[in-house]
């Protein structure tokens, strides 16, 4: 068996971006992961859950990107998709943001959680630009080589698909999107749903409503934004 087949990558995604779980610099990182856990890190979210945007949303069914910077370090956090929680665990400030500015644009009252997993089945890539963290130490596996394969997800993105919208909030979304073809593509940007800079323009950004404008101006069904209550979620 050879190193790409052994990639644990949902089907669609290891046959476009899959080799490059298996460069240098990708084995680099799993080396450094495995040299932290064997040290006592918490590193989140667990292995299982690396690759779950990915998992929940195939290549073929994306239509909306939204880009993260890295997963929640709080324990019981983080799992795979970004700005998510799991039911049961307490929206963080930024979600409880998105869940404003979706109400003030749709009228689409907040949920009782912060699962969002129900989007990433509608078509929604919940990325994340670096795929773990450590406990407690935001932003702790940056630099580590995630970024280039996450780069080469949206290149692909960019590259093979049409008509789909990139939801950049904050600098280093929009820097990171910067290979985005606004010609194929709808790139909105705003700052970060953040408390420190939600009131600085993501609040009023409508970046949810223009989203489904521009999937129906292309023919596509538009995004339902509604979360089912707690009690109501499928869970993986």
């Amino acid at each position: 068996m050879s190193a790409a087949d052994r990639v644990q990558l949902e089907p669609s995604w290891k046959a476009r971006v899959g080799d490059w779980l298996v460069r240098p610099e990708m084995q680099a990182l799993a080396a450094f992961l495995r040299q932290r856990k064997a040290a006592g890190a918490h590193v989140f979210p667990p292995g299982r859950q690396i690759f779950a945007a990915f998992d929940a949303t195939p290549f073929d069914d994306v239509e909306v990107v939204i880009l993260g910077q890295d997963p929640y370090h709080g324990r019981g956090q983080a799992h795979g998709l970004c700005f998510s929680v799991l039911p049961g665990v307490p929206a963080p400030p930024s979600l409880v943001n998105i869940f404003k500015e979706i109400q003030q644009e749709l009228g689409i009252a907040p949920p009782d959680h912060g699962y969002l997993m129900p989007w990433a089945r509608r078509g929604v890539l919940l990325l994340n630009s670096v795929l773990t963290v450590e406990e407690g130490r935001a932003g702790s596996h940056q630099g580590k080589g995630w970024e280039g394969f996450t780069d080469h997800v949206i290149e692909t993105l960019n590259r093979e698909r049409e008509g789909l919208v990139f939801l950049l909030w904050g600098s280093y979304a929009q820097a990171k999107g910067k290979v985005i073809d606004p010609r194929r593509h709808r790139v909105l940007k705003a700052p970060h749903p953040s408390p420190l800079s939600a009131h600085r323009g993501f609040f009023g950004c409508g970046h949810f409503a223009a989203a489904n404008e521009y999937l129906q101006r292309h023919g596509k069904p538009p995004i339902d934004w509604s979360l089912p209550p707690r009690a109501e979620l499928a869970l993986p």
